[in-house]
């Protein structure tokens, strides 16, 4: 072996071991950032619309909940094609567009003192349906065996916008009114658009990813299988309730609870602190002692008990408290398995699909919270939708308890470089070979196999011998982004 390929192999494991390098790190912070900005506009008045939308010319209780919902109807519609649109037009120009149209949908629900400009202006702001656009910019400016890292820190970052936006809208409702915090929406989605041209690198080359977009030809094997099926309506039921649930909440706390607008703030920071706290060690004991279908349903069970609570006790300040607690300790700790048991449950090579679907059945769960929290707190009041989110989590419940126990496997990607169909055959025989691969989908095209795996047991250093050797982990990241335009695939 000369001394170069010698230097390479080395500088390219030590890689591997240290993790992102700096120009990943730069692009994956960057655009968690731009992420986290566009949910915290969508989320922030989620708990203090309800309250807003009295004022408004042409109320109803069951447009209030179609303002607050709508943006999941066009972002469940338009997230994939905005994905496919990237491409062919390009990751940035793409994104671009749909914060651009994001900031539109702030300024207009802004500007309308009626109700059905603010619904127009919160579809338009889910029609800037960025989602996998950004996460197939992630792809391009990550390798691959650092995919799932760079996944999981917007994951994180979702996360802590949402726990922000609950807290920091009734604060920024005291100080600027829900006309403002659309105002302050829209310069976020401005801002959004500078760190991406401004911070995030540019892509040397853009290529469909299938770890992290949907691919047409797949949707029909994603739909047509059971087990994701059944956490596709977990989601779907999951973000339902959160919708239809803060449809009525903030007037239960205000009217039946005569705690004062300008106060709920009190409640939702302390009881999001100690929720996210309480949901870790049932994620610990979900993933590192293999319960993760135990505590998956007994969190439903817990998301049932707690719409019970605000059920029956929706005259106490104590009682709805102590509800809001144990939701979203369930609620977080289910947003944190879901994405774990689709990883666990998908073929290595329909991930991107699935995840595609799963997403979008998540925002349809959101319009359709909203809508029938609307119409349910029209015709029958706050115990009415509290009672329909409690026998949505009885029919999850039994969708749960059904499903088959996961394999613990973690999705692994291994970049093998250009080979043909027979060579691709062989390798797959190969790679199953090794101690820790379960399965093994080896793409020719994309020169990635796509392998599930037990981390507990994987032989690394086996797997790392089937990795493509000729290019530092350093270079190679460096080479994924540049100061150019990025290509179109």
């Amino acid at each position: 072996m000369s001394s170069r390929s010698s230097t390479e192999n080395v500088t390219r494991k030590k890689g591997e071991h240290e993790g992102l390098v700096p120009t990943e790190r730069r692009a994956v912070f960057s655009l968690a950032s731009i992420y986290a900005l566009r949910m915290m506009g969508l989320f922030m008045i989620l708990p203090v619309f309800a309250l807003y939308g009295e004022t408004l010319e042409g109320y109803t209780p069951m447009l209030i909940g179609i303002a607050i919902g709508i943006y999941g109807l066009t972002q469940a519609l338009l997230q994939i094609p905005f994905g496919m649109a990237s491409d062919r037009f390009g990751r940035k120009p793409i994104i671009t567009l749909g914060l651009l149209v994001f900031a539109i949908g702030s300024v207009v629900a802004a500007m309308s003192d009626t109700m059905s400009g603010v619904i127009i202006g919160r579809a338009l702001q889910g029609a800037g349906a960025i989602a996998a656009a950004v996460m197939a910019l992630t792809a391009d400016l990550t390798r691959e065996e650092h995919r799932l890292t760079a996944m999981a820190i917007i994951g994180m970052s979702i996360g802590a916008a949402f726990s922000v936006s609950l807290v920091a809208g009734p604060v920024l409702n005291n100080w600027i009114g829900v006309d403002g915090i659309f105002w302050l929406t829209g310069l976020l989605a401005l801002v959004a658009v500078g760190v991406l041209h401004f911070i995030v690198p540019n892509p040397v080359h853009s290529r469909l990813h299938r770890d992290a977009q949907t691919v047409p030809s797949q949707l029909k094997d994603v739909v047509k299988d059971a087990q994701l099926l059944r956490l596709d309506f977990g989601i779907f039921a999951l973000h339902m309730m959160l919708t239809a649930t803060f449809v009525v909440l903030p007037l239960a706390l205000r009217d039946v609870a005569g705690l004062d607008t300008e106060h709920h703030w009190y409640v939702y920071l302390p009881v999001m602190l100690l929720s996210m706290l309480m949901m870790i060690p049932f994620v610990i004991i979900a993933e590192k002692k293999r319960r993760i279908k135990s505590i998956f349903t007994a969190c439903v069970v817990a998301l049932g008990l707690a719409e019970l609570m605000f059920m029956n006790f929706s005259d106490s300040l104590y009682g709805i408290v102590i509800g809001l607690f144990v939701f979203f300790t369930a609620f977080n700790a289910l947003e944190a398995t879901l994405p774990s048991l689709i990883a666990k449950v998908v073929s290595p090579n329909n991930k991107g699909t699935a995840m595609g679907v799963y997403s979008s059945s998540q925002f349809m769960g959101a319009f359709f919270g909203g809508t029938l929290g609307g119409w349910l707190y029209g015709i029958g009041g706050f115990e009415v939708v509290f009672g329909f989110c409690a026998l949505v989590t009885a029919v999850w419940f039994f969708v749960a308890a059904t499903m088959q126990s996961p394999r613990y496997l973690s999705s692994h990607l291994v970049r093998v470089g250009k080979i043909d169909q027979e060579q691709a055959r062989h390798l797959v025989g190969e790679l199953t070979k090794v101690t820790g691969v379960a399965e093994a989908v080896v793409i020719p095209e994309d020169g990635i196999a796509y392998l599930k795996v037990d981390l507990r047991a994987l032989d690394r250093d086996a797997l790392r011998a089937f990795s493509e050797e000729d290019i530092p982990a350093e270079e190679t990241a460096e080479e994924a982004v540049g100061n150019k335009p990025a290509a179109t695939s």
